[in-house]
């Protein structure tokens, strides 16, 4: 089995979403840390240009966004399901909703003036500035919540979330499924906020679960520099295509396209059409330093146009 590769940095939520899914299922992986912002000269050579984090690679496939990952490693590790039977249409949904609507109350309710100062002590005013800027032109087009209506939306959700969960072990039953890991990263984001994690405390059950969650950890892994994963991919093959359905679009295999996100870090990614199936589209590119590669992107929430 290829390596599997992490780029990632230790304060994403949705990077905190993989790793949790990497240690439920004890896979082994390598860890190639990233910078938080802009430019990210290494992730742009393997992904075009696509800049969120993480990014997934084995070998030359490089899979973008979080749901399209846990798909992968679903498929390699089946052991531990992400969509246990009975629930794998529902769990997705709920997860689906947990990594926008959630996700996107989460954030404003946390990076209000108390939580961002929290997260950025010891920082230079300078790295906060930054960090705002380069997430101001990443939000792209997703309004800013204010901080009274993000507070009362989030203790509603909570509130919801406390009674949804009952007396179960997870959202769904006994087993944890793709719900709780994406519920988990934007309550994991809330509670390093210093005192904008108060809003936490009341729920109990929703603490207890969070406890269970976090006991799956991150896995074994081990280091490897942006440089290494480079060299990975150049010297690797993608894996075949599995076929282009040319009904949605009407484009055909090899057809120059871009490829860009509708919500946040819009960046397009241009290529050649290698693949189009029912839930994700592949682009074959070329890059100096990365060689031929695939890049993956789940079909929800990407446009595709020639």
């Amino acid at each position: 089995m290829q390596r599997v590769i992490l780029h990632h940095y230790p304060k994403s939520p949705f990077a905190e979403k993989i790793r949790l899914i990497l240690g439920a299922k004890h896979l082994h992986w390598a860890s190639v840390l990233i910078p938080s912002i802009m430019p990210k000269p290494d992730v742009v050579a393997l992904t075009g240009g696509y800049r969120k984090t993480p990014i997934l690679q084995i070998g030359a496939d490089i899979y973008c966004d979080s749901a399209l990952i846990a798909d992968v490693l679903d498929a390699m590790s089946p052991e531990v399901p992400l969509y246990p039977a009975g629930v794998a249409a529902a769990s997705r949904i709920v997860a689906q909703w947990a990594d926008s609507t959630l996700f996107w109350t989460a954030i404003p309710y946390t990076l209000q003036p108390a939580g961002l100062a929290h997260m950025f002590s010891g920082d230079p005013p300078e790295a906060v500035k930054a960090f705002g800027e380069d997430r101001k032109s990443f939000r792209a087009n997703i309004p800013r919540m204010r901080g009274p209506e993000a507070r009362g939306a989030l203790t509603l959700y909570l509130t919801r979330l406390e009674e949804m969960i009952g007396d179960q072990a997870y959202f769904f039953g006994a087993q944890p499924s793709i719900a709780d890991f994406s519920i988990y990263h934007c309550l994991w984001f809330v509670a390093r906020g210093g005192p904008m994690a108060q809003i936490l405390e009341p729920f109990r059950r929703v603490q207890a679960w969070r406890d269970r969650m976090q006991g799956f950890g991150h896995g074994a892994f081990d280091r490897l520099d942006s440089g290494g994963a480079l060299a990975i991919a150049r010297a690797s093959t993608p894996a075949p295509s599995q076929g282009v359905d040319g009904e949605v679009h009407g484009i055909a295999a090899g057809e120059k396209v871009v490829i860009a996100a509708t919500d946040t870090g819009v960046e397009p990614v241009e290529g050649e059409l290698y693949a189009a199936t029912a839930d994700r589209i592949s682009i074959v590119r070329e890059d100096a330093r990365a060689g031929r590669v695939v890049v993956h992107f789940p079909r929800l929430g990407f446009e595709l146009r020639r």
